[in-house]
């Protein structure tokens, strides 16, 4: 396999922008969203491909017969909870691992701002589409540089700045039918100043009207034609 340097230091990269207190934090969180919002969309008794899974924050904490996390990072087997098939490879490369047409759905919350470039995406949709089910869904949450602004460079891995117009052109020329757009969802990142109780979030992913005010990342769900 053939990574670039920034692919090869992913563990430091990561182990130096989220402290331990701060991935127990996320990983509540996280709990609280799939609880509060996205459990409607996984299957119980489906696959579910986390494409970029990190430290696994989503991936570990939903119930599906099949659970799938595809991810450079080696921190990523370390984190997996049992049960959890995990694979390092590039995302483009996910049907090295992944049979075509076996996953109901895929999620990919803060992955594509860090691919580089249009055709990167393009790839990685392809081998998406390959992969589901169809019918199959795919959910992408990730910053919308409309909402975002010059914070989308805070970070430095990011590359690729999309709205939610931009996201979902790219999902439908990629032969995707996009079923749900909205620009504005979650706050831009864990490390905002917005209250982290899961009480509060589940609350927030309540009432839409929160989402206009402070969300900045988007949620664009694609769906493969049947």
């Amino acid at each position: 396999m053939v990574t670039g340097r920034l692919d090869q230091e992913l563990e430091r990269l990561y182990a130096n922008r989220f402290s331990s207190a701060e991935r127990l934090v996320k990983q509540r969180l996280w709990k609280a969203s799939i609880d509060g919002f996205f459990h409607r969309y996984i299957p119980p008794d489906g696959t579910v491909m986390d494409l970029g899974a990190g430290y696994c924050d989503f991936i570990n904490q939903i119930s599906a017969a099949h659970r799938i996390a595809l991810d450079l990072n080696p921190e990523t087997s370390r984190a997996a909870a049992p049960g959890v098939e995990v694979h390092h490879l590039p995302l483009e490369r996910l049907g090295d691992a992944v049979k075509p047409e076996s996953v109901d759905l895929a999620f990919a919350s803060n992955v594509f701002e860090h691919l580089r470039g249009v055709d990167a995406l393009m790839n990685v949709l392809a081998a998406v589409a390959r992969a589901l089910k169809p019918g199959g869904r795919l959910i992408v949450m990730q910053p919308n540089i409309r909402c975002v602004g010059v914070a989308f460079w805070d970070f430095f891995d990011h590359t690729l700045p999309l709205t939610e117009k931009g996201m979902a052109e790219a999902l439908r020329v990629a032969g995707f039918e996009v079923v749900e757009c909205r620009p504005r969802f979650l706050p831009y990142t864990t490390k905002s100043l917005l209250p982290k109780s899961p009480r509060l979030v589940r609350i927030y992913l309540a009432f839409p009207l929160l989402h206009r005010l402070f969300g900045k990342q988007m949620l664009v769900v694609g769906r493969r034609p049947q």
